[in-house]
């Protein structure tokens, strides 16, 4: 086997590891896995999995703590228990919708 040869194997394997790992971590595998649930309006600036709307319509996207649309998976069962505080002092319930008004 020549280098080039030996060369692009190894570049194979190493790019079907990387991405059999970042598909083992992503949400949409935790999402199948059946214990987890998206919960809105908890998520802090950039940390979100996602969104259902709006600007920031995915992973680590969210501008600003707690938007309405932007969701974070979380242990299934635990969403309407957390609760966040938001900037002018009141507090909301994570929500399975997106946060209206």
């Amino acid at each position: 086997m020549s280098h080039r040869t030996l060369g692009l194997a190894i570049a194979a394997t190493l790019a079907t590891a990387v991405s059999t790992a970042a598909l083992l971590s992503s949400p949409a595998q935790a999402q199948t896995s059946g214990d987890k649930e998206r919960c809105y309006g908890i998520s802090m600036a950039g940390k979100n999995d996602c969104a259902s709307t709006g600007n920031n319509s995915c992973a680590g996207t969210a501008k600003m703590d707690y938007e309405k649309a932007a969701w974070k998976y979380v242990a299934k069962g635990t969403c309407a228990s957390m609760q966040v505080q938001l900037k002018d002092g009141s507090k909301r319930m994570g929500s399975l919708e997106p946060v209206k008004g």
